[in-house]
């Protein structure tokens, strides 16, 4: 038997209410057909609650688009889910966050896509966007729901990132994850010009992980594993954390965790099962199988979990089973999900 996977994320809608220009969900103004029903989205959460998971991760779209949205979430937290909620932010109220605790949810993670309303704003496809999001903040904060921010990483806001980082701070964050923007099909169409080349993404990683020495909280970075090795290489362990808690954050220093014992799967609207939202590769259904079958069967994570089948450069590699580079990356730029990371610096 496979050890579960830490995390699992559900993408509860690809409704939003932006046009985030790298939407890794190809996100729209209305609610697919084939989403998930309640009661399919409840018989999901009993299966991963039977599973032994430990957290989920409500993610979409945007889940607040999705009017039955809370009463899913309050089944989740019932069953014993710890639950956290991916949102852009910008329809966060306190009424809503009051009601987003009642119904059990622990955490959110807002969308902060710069320090400064011109850059997010462009970005998310609506002007006035980081005035919402920002007064999101400002409602968790009131309402007392712990919060995150994410952002992403791209050429725009390279130098805003050491603001971005203080915003977080600031604004009381219990954690600041940046994402490295991988180009998924959306970003290939939209905004190939903003990811970053390996010398900007070696020098962003480095300065994160030196930041990461005396910052009061966490920084993550999904999308570049390579994080790992700049904190590996340079001995870095936050002052503020002990080690126990690190250990138990998927992905802090453990490399690519998708598809991983211990480590995280991503399940979409209309139940298609992918290893991570930047590998965007069908496993199963669980209209068709559980979700531990697909867990258990697929052949897919067999070669992922299997690091002594990566090629190229990244088999070769010495830091092959602490970083294993990003899989997703790799499947967008070669379509073989086991080839090169091209965005290593290494490389």
């Amino acid at each position: 038997m496979i050890a579960p996977p830490f995390l699992v994320s559900y993408a509860v809608t690809k409704k939003c209410n932006l046009k985030c220009k790298h939407c890794y969900s190809d996100s729209a103004e209305e609610r697919s057909p084939d989403e998930l029903s309640i009661t399919e989205a409840k018989r999901l959460i009993e299966d991963l609650a039977n599973w032994g998971i430990k957290l989920l991760i409500f993610d979409g779209g945007e889940p607040l688009c999705r009017e039955d949205f809370l009463d899913i979430a309050k089944h989740a937290s019932r069953m014993g889910l710890k639950t956290v909620v991916g949102t852009n932010g910008t329809l966060l109220d306190t009424e809503t966050v009051k009601k987003m605790l009642e119904a059990g949810i622990e955490c959110v993670q807002i969308s902060i896509d710069g320090s400064r309303p011109e850059t997010h704003d462009e970005f998310r496809g609506e002007v006035g966007s980081f005035k919402k999001a920002m007064d999101g903040v400002k409602a968790c904060r009131e309402a007392g729901m712990p919060f995150q921010f994410g952002m992403v990483i791209r050429k725009n806001t390279l130098r805003e990132i050491p603001e971005m980082l203080n915003l977080a701070v600031a604004n009381g964050a219990i954690a600041a994850e940046f994402f490295d923007l991988v180009e998924v099909p959306r970003v290939k169409m939209r905004c190939p010009e903003q990811v970053l080349d390996r010398t900007e993404r070696r020098e962003v990683m480095e300065w994160l992980a030196e930041a990461q020495r005396d910052c009061p909280i966490i920084i993550r970075v999904p999308g570049c594993p390579m994080y790992t090795l700049v904190l590996k290489e340079r001995n870095i362990a936050p002052k503020h954390f002990p080690s126990g808690l690190l250990k138990r954050i998927p992905y802090y220093d453990r490399g690519c965790a998708a598809g991983m014992p211990n480590g995280y799967v991503t399940v979409l609207p209309n139940g298609d099962v992918i290893p991570c939202m930047l590998l965007q590769v069908k496993l199963g259904n669980v209209r068709q199988k559980s979700i531990v079958e697909i867990w258990e069967e697929s052949s897919v994570l067999e070669k992922l979990r299997d690091r002594r089948s990566l090629k190229g450069r990244c088999g070769e590699c010495r830091f092959r089973d602490v970083c294993a580079g990003c899989r997703g990356r790799a499947y967008e730029s070669t379509g073989d999900f086991m080839e090169t990371d091209p965005g290593c610096w290494l490389v």
